[in-house]
Protein backbone atom coordinates (compact mmCIF):
# COMPACT_ATOMS: atom_id res chain seq x y z
CA UNK A 1 0.00 0.00 0.00
CA UNK A 2 2.07 2.80 -1.06
CA UNK A 3 -0.88 5.64 -2.10
CA UNK A 4 -0.95 7.91 0.41
CA UNK A 5 -0.28 11.55 0.57
CA UNK A 6 2.07 11.41 3.65
CA UNK A 7 0.57 14.67 4.70
CA UNK A 8 2.32 14.35 8.38
CA UNK A 9 5.86 14.49 6.56
CA UNK A 10 5.62 16.95 4.48
CA UNK A 11 7.07 19.32 2.98
CA UNK A 12 9.50 16.29 2.81
CA UNK A 13 6.84 14.42 1.07
CA UNK A 14 6.15 17.20 -1.46
CA UNK A 15 8.14 15.97 -4.49
CA UNK A 16 9.22 12.35 -3.19
CA UNK A 17 6.26 9.71 -1.80
CA UNK A 18 6.20 8.66 1.70
CA UNK A 19 7.32 4.90 0.77
CA UNK A 20 10.46 6.47 -1.47
CA UNK A 21 12.02 8.47 1.63
CA UNK A 22 15.22 7.36 2.20
CA UNK A 23 16.78 5.09 5.39
CA UNK A 24 20.49 4.95 4.85
CA UNK A 25 21.11 3.68 1.21
CA UNK A 26 17.76 2.31 0.58
CA UNK A 27 14.08 4.10 -0.11
CA UNK A 28 12.15 2.70 3.38
CA UNK A 29 9.61 0.45 0.15
CA UNK A 30 12.95 -1.37 -0.88
CA UNK A 31 13.69 -2.29 2.97
CA UNK A 32 10.26 -3.69 3.22
CA UNK A 33 10.23 -5.38 -0.36
CA UNK A 34 14.03 -7.25 1.18
CA UNK A 35 12.23 -7.93 4.63
CA UNK A 36 9.73 -9.77 2.65
CA UNK A 37 12.05 -11.67 0.46
CA UNK A 38 14.83 -12.23 2.30
CA UNK A 39 14.18 -16.14 2.78
CA UNK A 40 14.85 -19.29 0.07
CA UNK A 41 11.87 -21.42 0.93
CA UNK A 42 8.42 -20.50 1.26
CA UNK A 43 9.53 -17.14 -0.52
CA UNK A 44 7.55 -14.12 -1.10
CA UNK A 45 7.97 -13.88 -5.00
CA UNK A 46 5.36 -11.62 -6.50
CA UNK A 47 4.58 -7.78 -5.13
CA UNK A 48 1.53 -5.68 -5.98
CA UNK A 49 2.22 -2.29 -5.27
CA UNK A 50 -0.47 -0.26 -4.78
CA UNK A 51 0.26 3.51 -5.98
CA UNK A 52 -1.63 6.33 -6.61
CA UNK A 53 0.47 9.89 -5.42
CA UNK A 54 3.49 10.53 -7.40
CA UNK A 55 3.25 6.57 -8.42
CA UNK A 56 5.78 7.13 -11.29
CA UNK A 57 8.33 8.20 -8.48
CA UNK A 58 8.17 4.58 -7.42
CA UNK A 59 7.48 2.62 -10.47
CA UNK A 60 10.45 4.50 -12.27
CA UNK A 61 12.67 3.31 -9.53
CA UNK A 62 11.46 -0.57 -9.28
CA UNK A 63 9.92 -1.48 -12.48
CA UNK A 64 9.02 -4.60 -12.63
CA UNK A 65 10.58 -6.08 -10.24
CA UNK A 66 13.78 -8.36 -11.52
CA UNK A 67 16.82 -6.03 -10.55
CA UNK A 68 15.27 -6.91 -7.21
CA UNK A 69 14.80 -10.46 -7.81
CA UNK A 70 10.51 -10.21 -7.42
CA UNK A 71 8.20 -10.18 -9.69
CA UNK A 72 6.68 -6.05 -9.45
CA UNK A 73 3.22 -5.34 -10.62
CA UNK A 74 1.31 -2.02 -10.02
CA UNK A 75 -2.39 -1.23 -8.88
CA UNK A 76 -3.10 2.82 -9.59
CA UNK A 77 -5.90 4.40 -7.98
CA UNK A 78 -6.37 8.48 -9.64
CA UNK A 79 -7.91 9.69 -6.23
CA UNK A 80 -7.78 8.69 -2.60
CA UNK A 81 -9.41 5.32 -1.66
CA UNK A 82 -8.40 4.90 2.05
CA UNK A 83 -6.57 1.07 2.66
CA UNK A 84 -9.20 -1.04 2.22
CA UNK A 85 -10.15 0.83 -1.11
CA UNK A 86 -6.96 1.03 -2.43
CA UNK A 87 -6.35 -2.68 -1.91
CA UNK A 88 -9.20 -3.42 -3.85
CA UNK A 89 -7.47 -1.86 -7.14
CA UNK A 90 -5.28 -4.96 -6.65
CA UNK A 91 -7.97 -7.06 -6.97
CA UNK A 92 -7.30 -8.95 -10.38
CA UNK A 93 -3.93 -9.60 -8.84
CA UNK A 94 -4.78 -11.04 -5.73
CA UNK A 95 -8.07 -12.70 -6.47
CA UNK A 96 -6.81 -16.54 -6.80
CA UNK A 97 -4.80 -17.19 -3.23
CA UNK A 98 -3.74 -16.07 0.13
CA UNK A 99 -1.83 -12.90 0.59
CA UNK A 100 -0.15 -10.35 2.57
CA UNK A 101 -1.33 -7.23 3.01
CA UNK A 102 0.83 -4.28 4.62
CA UNK A 103 1.44 -0.68 4.52
CA UNK A 104 4.27 0.71 2.22
CA UNK A 105 5.29 3.60 5.33
CA UNK A 106 6.63 1.37 8.35
CA UNK A 107 9.95 -0.97 9.15
CA UNK A 108 8.67 -4.72 9.66
CA UNK A 109 11.00 -7.00 11.05
CA UNK A 110 8.96 -9.96 12.87
CA UNK A 111 8.98 -13.07 11.23
CA UNK A 112 5.76 -13.07 8.71
CA UNK A 113 6.42 -16.36 7.14
CA UNK A 114 5.28 -17.49 10.96
CA UNK A 115 2.70 -15.68 10.66
CA UNK A 116 1.71 -16.94 7.27
CA UNK A 117 1.85 -20.67 8.39
CA UNK A 118 -0.02 -19.87 11.42
CA UNK A 119 -2.87 -17.71 9.73
CA UNK A 120 -3.04 -21.07 6.66
CA UNK A 121 -3.48 -23.65 9.97
CA UNK A 122 -6.05 -22.01 12.00
CA UNK A 123 -7.72 -21.76 8.58
CA UNK A 124 -8.60 -17.97 9.63
CA UNK A 125 -10.75 -15.44 6.92
CA UNK A 126 -7.80 -12.99 8.07
CA UNK A 127 -5.08 -12.57 10.35
CA UNK A 128 -3.75 -8.99 11.50
CA UNK A 129 -0.15 -8.59 13.08
CA UNK A 130 -0.55 -6.90 16.63
CA UNK A 131 2.18 -5.19 18.67
CA UNK A 132 2.06 -5.52 22.14
CA UNK A 133 2.12 -1.50 23.49
CA UNK A 134 2.75 0.83 25.83
CA UNK A 135 2.16 4.17 27.09
CA UNK A 136 1.80 6.87 29.70
CA UNK A 137 -1.05 9.56 29.57
CA UNK A 138 0.08 12.74 29.70
CA UNK A 139 -2.16 13.96 32.73
CA UNK A 140 -3.28 12.32 35.75
CA UNK A 141 -7.00 10.68 35.61
CA UNK A 142 -9.37 11.76 38.27
CA UNK A 143 -12.43 8.82 39.41
CA UNK A 144 -15.19 10.36 41.09
CA UNK A 145 -18.41 8.80 42.41
CA UNK A 146 -22.21 9.79 43.15
CA UNK A 147 -24.11 12.62 41.60
CA UNK A 148 -22.21 15.36 43.27
CA UNK A 149 -19.24 13.90 41.70
CA UNK A 150 -17.39 13.70 44.83
CA UNK A 151 -13.57 12.87 43.83
CA UNK A 152 -12.79 9.06 44.99
CA UNK A 153 -9.19 8.99 43.04
CA UNK A 154 -6.26 10.58 41.79
CA UNK A 155 -3.94 8.53 39.74
CA UNK A 156 -1.48 10.66 37.73
CA UNK A 157 0.05 9.78 34.51
CA UNK A 158 -1.23 5.91 34.83
CA UNK A 159 0.30 3.58 31.94
CA UNK A 160 -2.00 2.19 29.23
CA UNK A 161 -1.16 -1.29 27.98
CA UNK A 162 -3.00 -2.89 24.68
CA UNK A 163 -2.61 -4.37 21.59
CA UNK A 164 -2.23 -2.48 18.66
CA UNK A 165 -2.64 -3.22 14.82
CA UNK A 166 0.58 -2.70 12.77
CA UNK A 167 -0.95 -2.61 9.28
CA UNK A 168 0.36 -5.86 8.28
CA UNK A 169 -2.58 -8.50 7.73
CA UNK A 170 -2.41 -12.28 5.85
CA UNK A 171 -6.06 -12.18 3.69
CA UNK A 172 -7.86 -14.63 2.21
CA UNK A 173 -9.05 -13.39 -1.08
CA UNK A 174 -12.98 -13.91 -0.42
CA UNK A 175 -12.13 -10.44 1.64
CA UNK A 176 -12.36 -8.48 -1.68
CA UNK A 177 -16.47 -8.84 -1.77
CA UNK A 178 -16.48 -7.10 2.00
CA UNK A 179 -15.22 -3.80 -0.22
CA UNK A 180 -16.86 -1.76 -2.31
CA UNK A 181 -15.53 -0.92 -5.81
CA UNK A 182 -14.07 2.49 -6.56
CA UNK A 183 -14.89 3.53 -2.48
CA UNK A 184 -12.93 5.22 -0.23
CA UNK A 185 -13.14 2.26 2.52
CA UNK A 186 -10.84 1.58 5.40
CA UNK A 187 -9.48 -1.54 6.49
CA UNK A 188 -10.82 -1.02 10.01
CA UNK A 189 -14.29 -0.73 8.50
CA UNK A 190 -13.60 -3.79 6.24
CA UNK A 191 -12.39 -6.11 9.24
CA UNK A 192 -15.71 -4.93 11.50
CA UNK A 193 -17.95 -6.15 8.48
CA UNK A 194 -15.48 -9.63 8.55
CA UNK A 195 -16.43 -9.81 12.15
CA UNK A 196 -20.16 -8.90 11.67
CA UNK A 197 -20.62 -11.63 9.44
CA UNK A 198 -19.01 -14.07 11.58
CA UNK A 199 -15.70 -14.90 9.91
CA UNK A 200 -12.40 -15.85 11.78
CA UNK A 201 -10.35 -13.07 12.40
CA UNK A 202 -6.91 -13.66 14.22
CA UNK A 203 -4.53 -11.78 15.86
CA UNK A 204 -0.59 -12.48 15.39
CA UNK A 205 0.97 -10.98 18.24
CA UNK A 206 4.11 -9.16 18.39
CA UNK A 207 6.57 -8.19 21.21
CA UNK A 208 9.04 -5.82 18.80
CA UNK A 209 9.97 -6.30 15.15
CA UNK A 210 7.73 -2.69 13.84
CA UNK A 211 8.47 1.15 13.48
CA UNK A 212 5.62 3.55 12.44
CA UNK A 213 7.53 6.03 10.08
CA UNK A 214 4.63 8.34 11.04
CA UNK A 215 5.81 11.84 11.41
CA UNK A 216 9.20 14.00 11.21
CA UNK A 217 10.81 12.54 14.17
CA UNK A 218 10.28 9.55 14.09
CA UNK A 219 11.14 9.71 10.07
CA UNK A 220 14.49 11.34 11.25
CA UNK A 221 15.17 9.12 13.99
CA UNK A 222 14.87 6.02 12.08
CA UNK A 223 17.03 7.61 9.22
CA UNK A 224 20.00 8.42 12.01
CA UNK A 225 19.86 4.55 12.82
CA UNK A 226 20.02 3.71 8.96
CA UNK A 227 22.64 5.79 8.21
CA UNK A 228 24.83 4.84 11.35
CA UNK A 229 24.35 1.29 10.42
CA UNK A 230 26.23 2.17 7.18
CA UNK A 231 29.25 3.38 9.22
CA UNK A 232 31.98 6.02 7.77
CA UNK A 233 31.77 6.87 4.18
Amino acid sequence: MAGGLGTRLQPYTFFIPKPMLPLGNKPLLEHIISWLTNRSSNKIDHVVICVSYLHRTIEDYFEDGRRFGVKIDYARADRPLATAGQLKTAEKFLADETFVCLYGDSIYEFDIHRMIREHKKSKAFLSMALLRYRTNLKYGVIEVVGKSNRVASWNEKPEITGLINIGCYVVEPEFFKLVPKSSAYGMDEAVKKALKDKKIVRGFTIDSGFVDIGDKKTYLDEYKKFVKKLGKI
